[in-house]
């Protein structure tokens, strides 16, 4: 009998995120397939995607639109080099998303992943500066427990201990302002508190260095690998006011946040002042990858403004953004991007997911509601929670055992040290929200027995 395919993959991939060890006692899950909001193993177990597989697969595996766009592509033009090159992909990707942010964003650079757009608007904001006039802005600002990926210039903006640490003497440290996660409320304070205090972090930060900061990075309204940190609306309107008054960048990750993951498609729309399209709080970069192409092929992108975009605009080579990738706009995942945008308007996804995510949140009303949960919080098609663990025996492999606990129930969880999150694709139909919780509150009762 050959080998399964679990096993040969121990042997020859080296998984992300993995201490390896541990694949000789817990094999990786071999999947063969998908199918809507399911994949199945070799054995044709199926498992609903509770996590659209690490925040990529908005609508499901195998979507029939986005297959056929693809397969479309695929008979037309597969790829070429962006340098000297264009195609209608490309071009109509990126007037599209400069239309949902009505022009104030009306640029699109192009790479492969969130790392790498992270890097390009990091460099992008220092080389304005430059260009500017003002070369000595070139430090980075970010909140405490930020992750914003793991490459080095994006991991000197992370401060995640668990990535950080092995690769500390490689990096240039950041400035680590309070983060405005609401679970730091002290007695009697709000969300808006919170914020209000981090904020004020902030402001002292940049009257003492602002003259050596080139721009502030934050995750919109949620920092994911933080533990699903949530924060009020408001600290977004802070730190855009606090960085026109200083004269830093604003960045903002929406790898993980946007394309309607938070509730509107960008998360930052959820800071503007209740008016016209005008009045909205845009950042002076925007990051966008993950569910931009629908979990099917790598992409990413940084939006931004013509502001920065005219400081690079110029006879001279020095001053063009000399920054490139090999697959850089591909015409493939940009085709799949342009399908997931179809889907946005057709299916009027963002009402749609307003319904869900109320049924979702009722369904889970009884482990919100478990003594040994902590901070049930939810936003947009994102749910999370604490878990008080009592037996120190156990809280360190809480993630573990309950992670095999939900695959045993036929779901694909995998929660961040003791917080549970959920962040399903936006495809559920009633029984899988049923499903997804009713498995929920089993895997996280036999969690906490065993």
């Amino acid at each position: 009998m050959s080998a399964s395919l679990s096993s040969r993959s121990t042997a020859s991939v080296w998984h992300p995120c993995t201490q390896m060890k541990r694949h000789e006692t817990q094999p990786p899950l071999a999947l063969v397939r998908g199918s809507g909001a399911w994949l199945y193993d070799e054995a044709g177990k199926g498992y609903l995607d509770g996590l659209s597989s690490w925040w990529v697969n908005l609508f499901g595996h195998a979507n029939p639109r986005i297959n056929a766009a693809v397969k479309a592509q695929l008979d037309t033009l597969e790829h070429v080099m962006l340098a000297g090159c264009t195609h209608a992909p490309v071009v109509e990707l990126s007037e599209r998303l400069a239309a949902l942010t009505g022009h104030a964003l009306g640029h699109c650079f192009y790479a492969s992943d969130g790392s790498s757009a992270v890097e390009i608007a990091l460099k992008m904001s220092a080389h304005y500066w430059r260009n500017s006039g003002q070369p000595l802005k070139r430090d980075f600002a970010c909140l405490a427990q930020s992750y914003h990926g793991e490459t080095l210039g994006a991991l000197g903006v992370t401060d995640v201990p668990l990535f950080r640490q092995a690769y500390d003497g490689l990096l240039r440290p950041a400035h680590i302002v309070a983060s405005p996660d609401a679970r730091a409320a002290r007695p009697g304070e709000s969300a808006r508190d919170v914020a209000a205090r981090a904020a004020e972090t902030l402001r002292q930060l940049f009257e003492a260095k602002a003259d050596t900061i080139a721009a502030l990075i934050v995750e919109p309204l949620v920092q994911c690998a933080a533990g699903m940190a949530m924060h009020d609306a408001q600290y977004l309107q802070d730190i855009r006011r606090l960085c026109d008054q200083y004269h830093v960048h604003l960045i903002a990750d929406e790898i993980a946040v946007g394309c309607g993951r938070t509730g509107t498609f960008f998360a930052c729309e959820q800071a503007g002042n209740g008016g016209g399209e005008g009045e909205r709080m845009w950042p002076d970069f925007l990051c966008l990858s993950k569910g931009i192409s629908g979990g099917y092929l790598p992409l990413s992108l940084v939006m931004t403004t013509p502001n920065v975009y005219q400081a690079f605009y110029d006879d001279g080579i020095n001053r063009a953004f000399l920054h490139s990738h090999s697959y850089t706009g591909n015409p493939l995942a940009c085709r799949a991007a342009l399908a997931c945008l179809d889907i946005f308007e057709e299916d009027d996804v963002l009402n749609a997911n307003r319904v869900r995510a109320t049924r979702l949140s009722i369904l889970l009303g009884p482990v919100a509601a478990h003594p040994q949960v902590r901070h049930f919080r939810q936003q947009g098609m994102i749910w999370a929670f604490d878990v008080t663990v009592e037996d120190p025996a156990h809280a360190a492999t809480f993630s573990r055992r309950f992670h095999a606990l939900a695959l045993e129930s036929g779901l694909m969880l995998r929660p961040i040290g003791k917080t549970v999150y959920l962040m399903p694709p936006y495809i559920l139909n009633d029984h899988e929200q049923t499903l997804l919780a009713e498995g929920v509150q089993s895997a996280l009762a036999e969690a906490l027995r065993t």
